[in-house]
């Protein structure tokens, strides 16, 4: 029975992993699209909390993964 709960919450939470990392864009930020500039910068604003929110979400799909092992 605790197994199914793990089991669906992996599912949510797979989804919107999958969600916030299609959303990132690779090599640059929202404004790169209209500068065309390629410097390095630091994330900021909704980048990193985006990045941050992906770690956090990635974590969590481990955890579920592993505890959906262990009670099934």
């Amino acid at each position: 029975m605790l197994a199914d709960y793990f089991k669906i919450a992996l599912i949510v939470v797979g989804g919107v992993l999958i969600a916030l990392i299609m959303l990132q864009v690779r090599g640059g930020g929202f404004g790169d699209m209209f500068s065309g500039d390629s410097l390095y910068r630091t994330r900021r604003g909704v980048e990193k909390t985006m990045f941050n929110m992906t770690v956090v979400f990635a974590t969590m799909f481990l955890l579920f993964s592993l505890l959906s092992v262990l009670y099934s």
